[in-house]
This record gives C-alpha cells, structure tokens and sequence, in this order.
C-alpha cells in the first residue's frame, strides 16, 4: 500500500516526519512517534494528530487521529456523514497509546467535524479537535478541515531573526487587540479581518517606530469576551476575523516592514466549554481530578496536567506549531506565576503540597524548562516573555544553571509603583519618592520588559492619561513624563494601543480606539512623542546595548526629593557614548538647576518632552558645563527644568582646553 501524501507546504522550516502505513489501514504514526509522544518527548503532534488531507492509495480524504484513552468507541461525526454518530466509526490502535484514527475518502477541506466520544461508564460528547487547525465561527463550535496553500515573503526577515540577539537590541513593543484595534462604524461596528488589518496595522507601528507588535491572544475562543485568555482551539486562529492563511498575511507583512509578532500564549488554564478539553474523553485527560490541583479558581477554568507525558507534548508541540506554521517571533506567557505555585490564589487547605510539602509546582517548573528549552533549540532568535509577578528566583535565568529560561519578565514592580508614583498630586510626590527610584534596585536581577498594558486600563482602571492628576494640560504632561522616563529606564518597552495617543475613554473590546483624537493638537503630540521615543531608542546605542546589566547604567542623583527631580546615565559599551536623562515631576519650571557631570564636553539637548504640547520651555544650543563640582562629579551643567517633564542631554565633542 502507498504511503499517504498532503499538498506541498510553502517554507517549512522543520521537515515534517515521512508519512507512513502501519497495518492494513492509513496512518501517520510509526512507532518511533508513539514512543516519542508517550514519553512527552514527541514535540511535532500536529504533523500527526488531528485532520489531514492526504491521498491514501491513490484516493484523495481526510486522516482523523484523536487521543482519547478512555474511551470505548470514538466516531468522527461531521457535515459529510450528515452529523451521524455510527457512520465513521474510528480503530484505536494497537499500541496503547490511546490514540484513535480513520482515513475518510472525499472528505475535504473546508468540512466541518467533531468526535464523538463515549466510554464505559456512561459518558457520550461531541469534542472540537484538540488539533484542529480551524475552527468554526462562533456561535458554531466544530472544527473545520484545514489545508494551508500560503506562500511565505519573508525569507529576509527570518534569517535575520535567526542571528539576532534580542538582549542587546531595542525591543518597542506594541500591544493590540486585534477586534477592537479599529472597527467599521458604517459596516455595524464590524471589527477589521485579518488581511483589513494587514493593510494598516503594519504600516501604523511601522510609522512609530515600534519594533514588535505583541497580539492578545488571536486563538480560537468562543468567547469573545474572554479577549483570548479562554482557549478551546489551541491550533486555530480566530475564525471571526478570517481563515489561517489571512492571518499568515497578517505576521507575512509585518515582518516586511520589519516587525516582529509576539503572540499572547495561555498554557496555564483552559476553559470548560462542553466541546473543549475540559473531561475530554469523560476522564481528566488534560487536567489533574482533583480540584485542588485541576481547578482554577480566579477564571473558573481549568489547570493543565503538567506532570503527563501527553498533556506536556501537546502544549509544547502547540508552541511550536505556531512558531513553524505561522513564523511567529515569540510568545508572553500569560499568568506564569499561577503556574509556578500550588497555593497561587488559594486559601489554606484548598491546595496540595508537592512531593517534598513545599508549594512549588515541581511538575509545571520541569515543563517551563523544558519548553523554553524546546523553542530556542528549534527557532533560535525568537523570544519568550514571561508575565510572572512574584519573586521567584531566575525567571530569565539560563535553564543550565537552574533557571526557567524565558529571555524576558514584566517587570511587574515597576509598574505598580510608577502609576501609584504618578497618580499622586505633584504636592504629595516628595513623601513617595522612592516608588519612582526603588525599581533600579532589582532592574538588573532579571532581564525586564517594562509593561503598560491592557491590565491597566479596564476594569474601572482608566486610561492611563485619566490617571495623572490636575486638568488637562497638567495630565498631558504628566504622562509625556510618564513615557519619557519609561524609554530611559532600563529594560525593554511595551505600550498598549491607544496609549499611543493618549486616549481617555477606558479600553472596551467592544469598541474601536478612538482614532478622531489624533485630529486633536494635544493628542497627537502624544503620537509624535512615542514615534520619536522609539527612534531615539532605536538610534542611541546607550539606550539598547547594555539594557540589561548594570553597566548601562549610573544615578547622577536620586535623592532631591524637595525638587521632585531624579537624574541617571545611560551608558552604551562604548566609554564616550552615554545619555544624560533629568526628570522633573513638579508643575514648576526650575531655573539654573545644576546637575553634576564627569568631564568638560559640549552637551545638546537631544529631546524634551515639554516640546511635545508643552510649555515649550528647555535648553536650547549648545550647553557647556561649568568648572565646580556637583554630585560628586568635577563639572555642572546649569539647566531650566521645564514643568512635569523630561530632557534627554547627549555629550559632544571636547570643550578645548
């Protein structure tokens, strides 16, 4: 018998497995692959489980496999076989492996299907695939029988990325939620597809400068309401806002305009839609039984099974398939912390110890490792993210010497105590100033991405302007501060759509950004501000090369706390190359404000966010430094601080001696 055989894929960076027959029917499993996805080790399930089209002794059909180990008869059910429950009848194979499988004639892209699934105690449902790569539009929830015919364009891009280095480069990331990034209101609200979006997303972050969109979660979620965060297709996009390959357009052209895609990934709980993987097979297939360990109680959602050989291959091959199929840049874990711990939101007595009585979740930290492990052996230059907010030792450590092997962490601290820092009336900062200085302390224990993102601006939140005190101009200003003194901090960038242009209305994903504010002078000053944020972080070595250690870094002076002014250095590998950032938090301009300086050069004042719809008040021409000694330094520059903002100073060349 032939072998089975699938059309031709466009730019396969990972050689798929030969196809193979085992017995006397159709398979794509050899034993090998079995023992593989047995031991957990088997990281490339899709090539293998869910729906294939493939030509099986010279007729053209559908291969189905499933896992369902505790089932006694499982079917694939669908529009082909009007919906019926006995006509394709599904062979388990022989191994124990628990997988099911069928090959069907004429079964073809585009049908619609589920399994139906029944065992011996009683249990019958209808189950979407666990691998299928697209599912039915919502309120349907089938799956839907996919073959890709896309042709990739970005051979440049991926070939860059591949000897790149993220930790010694500007990493600007631009958060969005792809259904409420911009609407058709003439079209009933109509959220943007995947290729309307191609048409202007790219071009936007392009436009200012940001090197990375990061996508709320585009998996397939029935609930639109969830924004991404309650998956039942962990292999399909979004079906509302277009097929698989629209959305391989979507990531095609913006890695044309050379922008990387960071996917949001949610391997840490999983809802319990009757059609999902919640009592797959009616057995606690992905999850743990007891609820003490399998349920989440914060999202009603339910906890992955890491310490199951298939459940940790199923989630790593899911990983990887959206790095293959979809050349996808990296992934921010969602909600790492409610992996690492047992106890994470729970009270006493609702948890389970680990092996040794300790609270950390030994099964999920071997899977963390073992992913990351995973995704930078096989796509070296992409990234993953974690957003994980407790303490938790070498979070971006190396996986060799004991850490979990993420390139990144939401620096979750800085967050907090810049908006509690920045909400205060200006009057009221000098007894916090601390909250605005406290994170330099530990900038460097982790490699961090500073984060304002969508969290921060639902839920009765507010927009980040709205959350500056004082009227109109004082919040302007105070969140052109806000960004000026996130761009000179240590650690990567990220920035939530809107925030771009300083929207008021609190984020709803429901609703479009409200686009008409960047007609509006103050608004789109904001805009230019972040465009020329990022082309300044983006030009300036000192700001990108050694983000990530101490030696790009230096307090001038941390403790004028009457002033309300902090002031730092950023420091490039090259010993001449450095920036000098002063940030002053009070509504009052400061005249002849002396900050210390090492050595006697020509100084421009490269940027100064009061330019920006300000007062427009500053240090124009050239600033030569004064011979005293100030902060500890031999030389002062005489400064005007403008009102609630921040400069940005660069050395030039030698004053004469």
């Amino acid at each position: 018998m032939s072998s089975p055989t699938r059309p031709a894929r466009q730019q396969q960076i990972m050689k798929p497995p030969d196809r193979v027959i085992t017995g006397l029917h159709c398979s794509l499993f050899s034993d090998f692959d079995i023992g593989l996805f047995q031991q957990g080790k088997h990281y490339r399930l899709y090539n293998h489980l869910g729906a294939h089209v493939v030509t099986f002794n010279g007729i053209r059909g559908v291969y189905f496999a499933v896992w369902a180990p505790a089932a006694n008869f499982v079917s694939v059910t669908g529009d082909f076989n009007r919906w019926a429950k006995a006509e394709n009848p599904m062979l388990p194979r022989w191994d124990n492996s628990g997988i099911w499988e069928i090959f069907i004639p004429g079964v073809k892209t585009g049908s619609l299907y589920k399994f139906h699934i029944q065992n011996g105690s009683g249990y019958a449902g209808d189950k979407a695939d666990p691998y299928g790569f697209e599912m039915e539009i919502s309120p349907g929830t089938a799956s839907r029988v996919f073959s890709s015919v896309f042709s990739w364009a970005d051979e440049l891009w991926l070939s860059k990325r591949g000897r790149s280095n993220a930790a010694d480069k500007a990493m600007s990331i631009y958060e969005a939620h792809l259904g409420s990034w911009r609407r058709v209101p003439e079209e009933g609200n109509r959220w943007l597809t995947y290729r309307e979006l191609a048409d202007r997303l790219p071009a936007y972050a392009s436009e200012l400068g940001f090197t990375h969109v990061e996508l709320m979660p585009v998996m397939a979620h029935p609930f639109y309401g969830s924004w991404g965060y309650q998956i039942t297709g962990y292999f399909a996009p979004a079906s509302r806002l277009g097929s698989p390959d629209d959305f391989k357009f979507l990531v095609n052209e913006l890695h044309k305009k050379n922008i990387g895609v960071i996917l949001d990934w949610v391997p840490s709980h999983f809802p319990g839609d009757e059609n999902g993987l919640h009592f797959f097979d009616g057995s606690y297939l992905f999850e743990h039984a007891d609820p003490r360990e399998g349920y989440h109680p914060d999202w009603h959602s339910y906890i992955f099974n890491y310490g199951r050989h298939e459940v940790r291959a199923f989630l790593i091959s899911n990983a990887l398939y959206w790095l293959e199929e979809f050349h996808i840049d990296g992934f921010r874990v969602d909600a790492v912390a409610s992996m690492l711990y047992r106890d994470y939101s729970r009270k006493e007595g609702e948890w389970l110890p680990n092996k040794f009585g300790g609270r950390e979740n030994l099964e999920a930290i071997d899977f963390i490792r073992e992913l990351n492990s995973s995704v930078h052996r096989y796509f070296p230059g992409t990234v993953m993210i974690a957003e994980e907010s407790t303490a938790f030792p070498g979070v971006t450590g190396s996986v060799a010497e004991g850490g979990l092997g993420f390139d990144f962490k939401w620096m979750m601290g800085w967050m907090h105590d810049t908006l509690a820092y920045f909400s205060r009336e200006p009057v009221f900062r000098y007894y916090h100033h601390d909250q605005w200085t406290f994170s330099i302390h530990y900038a460097f224990s982790e490699k961090f991405i500073l984060p304002l993102s969508h969290d921060e601006v639902v839920y009765g939140k507010g927009a980040l302007v709205r959350k500056m005190p004082g009227d109109e101009w004082q919040k302007m200003a105070g969140l052109r501060l806000l960004y000026g003194y996130m761009f000179g901090h240590p650690g990567g960038k990220l920035l939530f759509m809107g925030d771009e242009f300083a929207q008021f209305r609190e984020w709803h994903h429901d609703s479009s950004l409200d686009w008409h504010l960047l007609q509006q002078p103050l608004h789109r000053e904001i805009y230019c501000l972040i465009k020329d944020l990022n082309r300044l972080y983006n030009d300036q070595p000192a700001l990108y090369e050694n983000n990530y250690t101490p030696a790009g870094f230096e307090w001038i002076d941390l403790n004028d706390k009457d002033n309300s002014v902090i002031c730092w250095m950023r420091k490039s590998k090259n010993p001449d190359d450095y920036l000098i950032f002063i940030a002053h938090a009070a509504p009052q301009v400061l005249c002849d404000y002396q900050v210390g300086v090492h050595e006697m050069r020509y100084f421009e004042e490269l940027l100064n966010t009061d330019h920006y719809g300000g007062s427009k008040t500053g240090n124009g021409g050239t600033l030569i430094p004064q011979n005293h000694r100030m902060h500890g330094r031999s030389y002062a520059l005489h400064l005007t601080l403008p009102p609630l903002a921040l400069i940005v100073l660069k050395p030039m060349a030698r004053v004469p001696a």
